[in-house]
């Protein structure tokens, strides 16, 4: 099917996330944890269960809802406030405006992050005039993750009227590329230098860096 739209992820895809950022990420995760929902935790314990977190679910903050009956929602906001409250450590890339004005087919940005801190992250960026209308949050569909199933996926092409099979989905998490494969979509991991070593059934194509991944997409949207 021919190409009609290309979907950016937003974190660790239109800027990147360093380890330093990383890590103080998951500190905003277990401060959320403490200070809004008062758990019985220390900062270090917290910290560690957060990243304990990530390997069972794929999430920094399910741990505390599994565990403690947090609401998603207020996990999601709670995080997201701490984070949209620490842009000064996001970096942008050089020039990226400019290499996405050389693409020619319709451009979105699907995040997990919250819709606010997304228009944050834009303005942070230098990109939110070039997505302005354009950028869209998983809690625009009543969702909090982008990697439990397809059905946010599909809601979010719906919403932007093209067929999941038309549209270049580009993102550097396994599992999010994963539903969104299921969903139909083309997809392709931002590896940022690591090796592309898993589940290379639901990644149609890998890029290691940024300009690597607008050259890719300058020869796909003209395919067929």
């Amino acid at each position: 099917m021919k190409k009609t739209a290309i979907v950016w992820d937003l974190d660790n895809t239109l800027y990147r996330e360093t380890p330093e950022l990383h890590a103080l990420l998951d500190k905003l995760t277990a401060e959320a944890a403490i200070e809004d929902f008062h758990l019985p935790l220390d900062i270090e314990t917290a910290t560690k269960m957060v990243n304990e977190s990530y390997k069972i679910y794929r999430d920094g903050g399910e741990i505390f809802i599994q565990k403690y009956g947090v609401s998603p929602k207020a996990m999601f906001d709670a995080y997201h406030k701490r984070k949209e409250a620490n842009l000064e450590h996001i970096v942008p890339y050089e020039g990226l405006l400019s290499e996405l004005k050389t693409l020619s087919l319709p451009q979105y940005v699907f995040s997990t992050s919250s819709r606010s801190a997304c228009d944050a992250l834009l303005r942070k960026l230098g990109l939110f005039e070039f997505f302005a209308g354009k950028f869209y949050s998983v809690e625009d569909f009543d969702c909090y993750k982008k990697n439990e199933n397809e059905e946010v996926y599909l809601k979010f092409c719906a919403e932007i009227g093209h067929q999941p099979q038309a549209c270049l989905f580009v993102d550097d998490s396994y599992s999010n590329l994963e539903c969104a494969k299921k969903a139909g979509m083309n997809t392709i991991r931002l590896c940022h230098g690591k090796p592309n070593d898993k589940a290379v059934e639901y990644i149609d194509y890998s890029s290691d860096n940024i300009k690597e991944t607008i050259a890719l997409l300058q020869k796909l949207e003209k395919t067929k």
